[in-house]
């Protein structure tokens, strides 16, 4: 082959090289950004592994967050967001919960309802429940702060008047109630008499109604409430007081020895 073949043969390859440089250039351009993607071409929330390399061979990634940081590949918007933004959308507030305190302080709350959930990398919801304080006052609070005055069951007061005329009138006799209470706190100085030294914390006390007892609505004070601490104090022994909560009550009863009576 002449010189002029080798020169025509070089200028070809030379031609060749740039071609293919090029179209492997064009290629990789074009091949670049979220739409190459394996499907799915888009992902949503955070996701690393979503990812793809922009024309300049970095990393780019196609998922929701990258918005936020700023990273998405060219063409994210026009794969990934075919339709615009969507906002959170939330409804009005509800009403406020009742007092989780009947009496005394506690915490209320009210919550709302999405109407849209964000789409597309949209506004997200705000906060979807509140809370603040409250003060309960229920019709209960009046009873809860009654302080029962107790006896031991040895003062019992159901007996016959033997100086009771037999022209007087009886006094309307009332059946008498038991009510179960379960200690929770008791001075010290309950310890010196027998009675009040029973009345030990988480021991389970009835506690006995009797007419005598009983005020215009046929109820002792402070026989306690369900669930609710209420103070008691016995009343032949000074300085000897403490707390209980009622756990049930039985009508037309009377408690086991060595029980308790109201005042």
């Amino acid at each position: 082959m002449g010189a002029h073949g080798w020169s025509a043969a070089r200028l070809g390859f030379v031609v060749c090289g740039y071609l293919a440089l090029f179209c492997g250039e064009f290629v990789s351009r074009a091949e670049a950004g979220c739409r190459e993607r394996a499907s799915p071409n888009c992902c949503t929330g955070r996701n690393n592994e979503c990812f793809e390399y922009t024309k300049r061979k970095t990393v780019c990634y196609c998922d929701t967050y990258c918005q936020k940081t700023r990273d998405c590949c060219e063409d994210y918007r026009r794969v990934c967001q075919l339709s615009a933004a969507i906002d959170c959308v939330v409804g009005s507030w509800g009403p406020w919960s009742s007092c989780t305190s009947p009496c005394g302080v506690g915490s209320t709350e009210r919550i709302r309802q999405v109407s849209v959930p964000p789409r597309n990398g949209g506004t997200p919801c705000p906060d979807l429940k509140q809370r603040r304080g409250c003060f309960g006052n229920n019709a209960i609070c009046s009873t809860a702060k009654e302080v029962a005055k107790i006896l031991p069951d040895s003062f019992k007061r159901n007996f016959k008047d033997p100086w009771r005329r037999p022209h007087m009138m009886m006094k309307e006799e009332k059946a008498s109630y038991c009510v179960y209470l379960r200690v929770k706190q008791a001075s010290a100085a309950c310890n010196p008499k027998l009675w009040s030294a029973q009345l030990v914390r988480e021991r389970l006390v009835c506690a006995e109604c009797q007419s005598d007892a009983m005020s215009k609505s046929n109820r002792c004070g402070g026989d306690g409430l369900v669930s609710t601490r209420t103070f008691w104090a016995a009343a032949s022994v000074p300085g000897c007081h403490g707390s209980w909560v009622r756990e049930s009550s039985s009508e037309g009863c009377r408690c086991p020895p060595y029980s308790v009576l109201f005042v």
